[in-house]
C-alpha cells in the first residue's frame, strides 16, 4: 500500500491517508441517499423461517454478525432484505450492531434496511460500520427513553468514495481481515469450551474433605460506586459485568476473587488484577487469611465449575446474598494438590489470554485501517 502524505504537496486532498498503490484518482464527495436507498419492502412473516428473521436482538454488537434464530412474531409484517444488504439498528444504544447480509429475509421495524445502487455493497458496509458514521448518527438520534436514529439525518450523511475499481479491492481486503477476526474467534469459543469441559471433569474427581465456603474465605461486598464516578485512567473497577471501567483508588491490594451478585450476570466467577476496585455489585471471595491451607487460583477454578442457581434468589433482580453462598460445600484437597490443579488448568488459561489478546490485535488493526484506508 502507498503513503499518501505527499499529496498535500501535490494539492490532491480528497484521497485517503493509506491506500493501494495502482490507484491514484481522487475520491469523490457523495450523499448517502446519492449511493444507496432504504428499502420499505413489507412481507408477511409465513414466508419466512425463523434463522431469515432478524432483530436488533440477534444482531451482535460491535459488528460480529448475526446470532442463532429467534422466533417471528405472529401476524405481523416485516421488511424484506436481500444478500448483499446492509442491516443496521436504528436504536442508538445498539447503533454498532450493524451486518451485511448473505441471505434472504425478512427484519423487524427496529432495523433499517439500506441497499447500495451507486456503491459496491461491502464498500458501503464498511462506511456504516465507521465510527464516523455512528457518531453522525447518534448526533440526530431521537427519543429520550429509547433514542432512535433518524432516516431522514442518515440520508445526508456525507462521505468519499473512489472508482468502483478501487472500492472492491479495499472491501475485498477488509473482508479477508474479517475472516480472519472470525475464525480467532470460533478458536477461542472452542477453546471455552474445551477448558470447561477439562475443569469441570478435573473438579468432579477430586477428592478431600469437604468444607463449606465460610471455612476457607472472608465473603462479604464492598463499598459501591456510582457508574458517573468512574474515570477514563486509574484502577480496573469490576462489577456486575466484569470489568466495568476504571477509577481513581484501588480498594483491594491484592487480586481477589468475585462473584457477581445482582443482575443477569448473577453467579459469574472473576479474578481481578492487583490493586483493583471491587463494587457491591459483587461479592468478594478473599482468602488472603487462609493461605496456608487454600490455593487462590484453585478456589477460582472449583467456583467456575458450580452452577449457582440454587442459591440465586429474586425474579425481577437476581441476586445472590452472604448466608447460603458462605454454606456453600465444596470439596478441598491438600495444598500440593491444589497447586497441581491450579497449574495445570492456569497453562490452559494462559493459552487462551494469548489467543484473546491476538484477537484484540486484528481489531486494532482493523480500526487503524478503517481509519486510514477511509476519507
Amino acid at each position: 500500500m502507498a503513503d499518501n502524505a505527499d499529496n498535500k504537496d501535490k494539492k490532491v486532498l480528497n484521497v485517503p491517508a493509506l491506500r493501494f498503490p495502482e490507484f491514484t484518482e481522487e475520491w469523490e464527495s457523495v450523499l448517502l441517499e446519492d449511493v444507496a436507498e432504504f428499502q420499505k419492502k413489507r412481507i408477511s412473516s409465513d414466508l419466512l423461517n425463523n434463522s431469515n428473521y432478524i432483530s436488533t436482538e440477534n444482531i451482535l454488537q460491535n459488528f460480529g454478525g448475526v446470532q442463532n434464530s429467534i422466533s417471528i412474531p405472529a401476524n405481523t409484517n416485516v421488511i424484506e432484505y436481500q444478500r448483499g444488504d446492509v442491516l443496521l439498528s436504528n436504536i442508538r444504544p445498539y447503533l454498532k450492531k450493524v451486518w451485511l447480509s448473505d441471505r434472504h429475509g425478512g427484519c423487524s421495524a427496529d432495523v433499517f434496511v439500506l441497499r447500495g445502487n451507486q456503491c459496491e455493497r461491502r464498500f458501503l458496509y464498511y462506511v456504516i460500520a465507521s465510527d464516523r458514521f455512528i457518531n453522525f448518527v447518534m448526533s440526530g438520534a431521537k427519543g429520550v427513553k429509547m433514542p432512535r436514529g433518524d432516516k431522514s439525518q442518515m440520508e445526508k450523511f456525507t462521505f468519499f468514495i473512489p472508482t468502483n475499481v478501487e472500492q472492491k479491492k479495499i472491501a475485498m481486503f477488509l473482508s479477508m481481515l474479517d475472516e480472519r477476526i472470525r475464525l480467532q474467534n470460533k478458536i477461542i469459543e472452542k477453546l471455552e469450551t474445551l477448558i470447561k469441559g477439562i475443569r469441570n471433569n478435573i473438579i468432579s474427581k477430586i477428592k478431600g474433605d469437604c468444607i463449606t465456603l465460610q471455612d476457607i474465605a472472608d465473603i462479604y461486598q464492598p463499598q459501591t460506586i456510582a457508574s458517573t464516578d468512574l474515570t477514563e485512567d486509574g484502577y480496573l473497577v469490576y462489577g456486575a459485568n466484569g470489568i466495568i471501567g476504571k477509577y481513581r483508588s484501588f480498594n483491594h491490594e491484592k487480586e481477589q476473587i468475585c462473584i457477581t451478585c445482582r443482575g443477569n450476570t448473577c453467579g459469574t466467577v472473576n479474578f481481578t488484577e492487583p490493586k483493583s476496585w471491587i463494587t457491591g455489585n459483587a461479592m468478594v471471595i478473599n482468602t488472603d487469611n487462609y493461605a496456608k491451607n487454600v490455593n487462590k487460583r484453585y478456589l477460582f477454578h472449583y467456583l467456575s465449575s458450580i452452577n449457582f442457581n440454587s442459591i440465586i434468589s429474586g425474579s425481577g433482580q437476581p441476586q445472590i446474598v452472604r448466608q447460603p453462598l458462605a454454606k456453600l460445600k465444596l470439596i478441598l484437597p491438600v495444598l500440593i494438590i491444589q497447586n497441581r490443579i491450579a497449574e495445570c488448568l492456569d497453562a490452559m488459561f494462559a493459552k487462551m489470554k494469548n489467543e484473546q489478546s491476538f484477537l484484540q490485535i486484528l481489531q486494532i488493526q482493523k480500526s487503524c485501517l478503517l481509519s486510514q484506508m477511509f476519507i
